[in-house]
């Protein structure tokens, strides 16, 4: 496959569709298992908050792979990301009710590189906090 969308339809500053990603504890728990990460930090609330967390958070790769999705939806194509980088600066907090909690993710065309590829900035918020920093993506376009 290769990305819908092509490079010379793109301007610099153009908007990727902004998508929310619900994140509850047994989303956690399957992260885990496919992960292999069993840390205690990501389903265990007692020992989260031993070790000086609010409650159980988020395993830092499955937040960034959500946020990464809203590139890949955008292109049509994952294989077409080239690089992929972020910085953990908050972690997500997942309570332990129905609602737990939310990744919203916007992104932005922030520069048309060589080679029909773009850098694509990400934001990726939780709780009004921003969880990623330096979120970027370097995609080949069509």
């Amino acid at each position: 496959m290769t990305a819908k969308i092509a490079y010379d339809d793109i301007e610099v500053g153009a908007e990727l569709p902004a998508q929310t990603f619900p994140v509850t504890r047994a989303t956690l728990v399957q992260y885990a298992g496919a992960s292999g990460d069993f840390n205690p930090i990501h389903w265990n609330e007692k020992f989260a908050k031993e070790v000086g967390l609010p409650d159980v958070i988020a395993h830092g790769m499955f937040t960034m792979a959500e946020a990464i999705r809203v590139v890949t939806d955008w292109t049509g194509d994952p294989g077409v990301v080239v690089e992929y980088g972020v910085r953990f600066t908050k972690p997500v907090v997942v309570p332990n009710d129905d609602q737990g909690a939310t990744i919203e993710v916007t992104g932005k065309v922030a520069a048309k590189l060589d080679d029909n590829t773009v850098r694509v900035d990400l934001t990726a918020m939780s709780e009004g906090k921003k969880v990623l920093g330096m979120s970027r993506a370097v995609v080949r376009l069509a």
